[in-house]
């Protein structure tokens, strides 16, 4: 066990010494949350795909992985096909706006076509958005570290997530969160094909046991309803369109032609390599719970036991000591892939679009720009973390945070690329109606014939936006 500490550790110095290299490096603001506009095709795609899956999806398809078996892989299937759908209808009508290398988020956007107030409650949309998905993210690190460790509480290992994850960002910025991105999710990746996958399997008596131990339906790909893929798709789908981590990435990329070729190699990511990774350990994780195999942990088969713990669990009790260390660190890897793009969005978004600060052109006026971007990640950084001490589940945390965003915005940017009659009034009360309308479902657990909250706060949001766009045409070019 202490070998295995030792390893995370030296991990966890690391990433603050990439932090810290980076942090010697920005000059700016601009730097600080677009990278430079200089980076590659592959090193965006794989940023984009550790963000979007990360640790809170690793963790949350474990757990579905655990419930219903293969068949919750479909969940990442429409990330690929968000991913696809962005790369063809998005990123070509973002590079032909005028200006495009003076953007750094995506209410700069909405600023552009509907105006400062509309770009201001994006902005705020945005930031509270993105701090639920950061406190999630921080929270699967917790639930990995206190399931691995037996001696971590969940309250301390939320601590220590959160307290690196803020700090490595506040130091790196986005070049050192997409390079470091790269890094993470080879980790991952090999982590789990070469490590964890074989271990389970052997540990919980391979193919035969895994007959013997779960029904058919956990093996088969139809073990879900049109229910749950209409509810995944109108959550995630959207996502593409209105992430402000992706628009960053956006940004941060070379040209049109490297995006779109990096949004393609983050969908082929997501699915089907991720997705199946996730779900069958959280398989495993199921027949090693069956077995009694958790019982040295104190969870035998007859104790009810939350779903995502099973992944960390599996890896507690099948891995042998090091190689233990070695895969912890790459889903903590995962996680503060997602963590940190997450605060950073958040961040930019509150600076730029709340708070407004851009840079001047000068080096006294930049320097103070980018001391304001760290205190603001800083602060935001700690609100999150306090939200996460009173959380419990990832993906529902994730998916929540995911329909905020998505039931506010995804209406009026579509439009706003898409629709001629788009209006600033239209914009501001769809935004208003579509995350009143999923917030208050959501919140009063009201799910109309089994659909998710979400698609009702869009269709609102919708009606809204047309409503008010055919009485007022949009009005073009940038306000201030």
């Amino acid at each position: 066990m202490i070998f295995d500490i030792a390893i995370f550790a030296i991990y966890v110095v690391l990433v603050f010494l990439v932090g810290l290299h980076f942090y010697r490096k920005n000059k700016t603001s601009d730097d600080y949350y677009v990278a430079g506009r200089n980076i590659s095709s592959w090193h965006i795609g794989l940023s984009v795909v550790a963000t979007d899956v990360g640790g809170g999806f690793s963790i949350g398809l474990g757990g579905l992985g655990f419930t219903m078996g293969l068949s919750g892989s479909w969940l990442l299937f429409t990330g690929l096909i968000g991913a696809w759908m962005a790369a063809v209808l998005l990123i070509p009508k973002v590079y032909a706006l005028p200006g495009i290398k003076r953007l750094t988020t995506l209410p700069q956007i909405f600023e552009f076509f509907y105006g400062k107030q509309v770009a201001i409650l994006a902005g705020l949309i945005t930031t509270i958005g993105y701090l639920g998905f950061t406190s999630s993210q921080i929270i699967a690190g917790a639930k990995l570290a206190s399931g691995t460790f037996v001696d971590f509480s969940f309250t301390h290992a939320v601590l220590v997530m959160g307290i690196v994850a803020i700090g490595y960002t506040i130091l790196g910025g986005l070049k050192a969160v997409i390079y470091t991105d790269t890094f993470q999710w080879i980790i991952l990746m090999a982590g789990l094909l070469f490590a964890g996958i074989p271990f389970a399997y052997n540990a919980i008596g391979g193919w035969d046991a895994i007959n013997m131990t779960l029904d058919d339906d956990f093996l088969t790909l139809s073990n879900l309803t049109w229910k749950d893929l209409i509810n995944w798709s109108v959550t995630i789908i959207p996502i593409w369109f209105v992430g402000m981590t992706l628009y960053q990435r956006i940004f941060a990329s070379r040209g049109e032609k490297q995006a779109k070729k990096a949004w393609f190699i983050a969908g082929l990511f997501e699915w089907p390599m991720m997705a199946f990774l996730g779900v069958i350990l959280g398989l495993f994780s199921r027949v090693a719970y069956e077995q009694g195999i958790f019982e040295v942990v104190g969870f035998a088969a007859s104790t009810a036991m939350d779903p995502e713990l099973g992944l960390p669990l599996l890896l507690r009790t099948v891995l042998p000591h090091g190689l233990m260390g070695l895969v912890l660190a790459a889903y903590f890897s995962a996680v503060m892939s997602t963590a940190d793009s997450c605060l950073m969005a958040c961040s930019g978004s509150f600076i730029t679009d709340i708070l407004r600060f851009k840079d001047e052109g000068s080096t006294a006026m930049d320097k103070k720009s980018l001391k304001a971007s760290q205190a603001a990640t800083l602060t935001l950084g700690v609100i999150a973390l306090v939200i996460a001490l009173f959380l419990e589940n990832v993906l529902e945390a994730m998916l929540f945070s995911y329909a905020f965003m998505v039931s506010g915005l995804f209406v009026p940017i579509v439009g706003a690329f898409y629709w001629k009659k788009a209006s600033k009034i239209g914009a501001f009360a769809a935004m208003i109606t579509g995350g009143v309308v999923t917030t208050c479902l959501t919140l009063l657990n009201i799910k109309w014939f089994g659909l998710d909250p979400n698609l009702y706060g869009i269709i609102c949001a919708l009606i809204v936006f047309i409503s008010f766009g055919l009485i007022k045409n949009v009005k073009n070019g940038y306000s201030n």
